[in-house]
């Protein structure tokens, strides 16, 4: 990416909102270029603006982050959502990586570790709140067995499990496969169901498998 980075902040709270548009305005390499009130807005805004970046909050009021986050990627599969919210727990967390959230940031974040993130996401790359990446971390890291169910997949359901293990969200997955992003998200809520998922963490952690000599598969380059 070359200039500076557009970006597009969502909060319902207005001194929050308020207060993240001035400290963003105060980085070199970053334009704020619109603020909404709820995700509603946040949508409409993102289509009209095209943002390099959407700081998206969660809960917020006609359009919660987590939708508001599928709807503007299926619009705008370039643009990054980097998630800010004040919930930790694996419900929010899961809603908003399964919707293609890039990023996630708790609000105690300092102004830097929202400046990083910021350009991370901007990049293509991910990036999580510490305790986010304790619990993916953990998720991960239990003992590894690989699921029996994986043979109940069809072979584009096997590429679009893969496609998550590798950190894509479901815009860039339907780039990739030249489908729609509502058939990618057919797809994901049939895998979802056949392999019981709990949420996009445990898909990356199940994606895990398709890897391993066990299974037989191995996702696509």
């Amino acid at each position: 990416m070359t200039g500076r980075i557009r970006v597009l902040v969502a909060d319902d709270q207005a001194i929050v909102r308020e207060g993240l548009v001035t400290v963003l305005s105060l980085l070199d390499d970053v334009e704020v270029v619109g603020s909404a009130g709820n995700g509603r807005e946040a949508v409409a805004l993102a289509t009209e603006l095209a943002p390099d970046v959407v700081l998206m909050d969660l809960r917020m009021p006609e359009l919660d982050g987590a939708d508001a986050t599928a709807q503007l990627l299926g619009r705008l599969p370039r643009t990054a959502v980097l998630v800010l919210t004040t919930y930790a727990d694996d419900t929010s967390i899961g809603r908003a990586l399964r919707a293609g959230a890039r990023g996630y940031l708790t609000k105690d974040a300092s102004r830097e570790d929202i400046a990083v993130a910021i350009r991370a996401v901007a990049r293509g790359q991910a990036t999580f709140d510490p305790v986010v990446s304790a619990r993916l971390v953990a998720g991960l890291t239990e003992p590894e067995v690989p699921d029996p169910r994986l043979a109940e997949l069809t072979a584009r359901e096997r590429e679009v499990l893969a496609l998550i293990g590798d950190g894509l969200n479901n815009a860039e997955i339907a780039d990739r496969l030249f489908v729609s992003t509502s058939t990618v998200k057919t797809h994901i809520n049939n895998l979802f169901a056949k392999l019981g998922l709990r949420d996009r963490a445990h898909a990356v952690r199940i994606a895990a498998d398709l890897a391993r000599p066990e299974t037989g598969h191995k996702p696509q380059s």
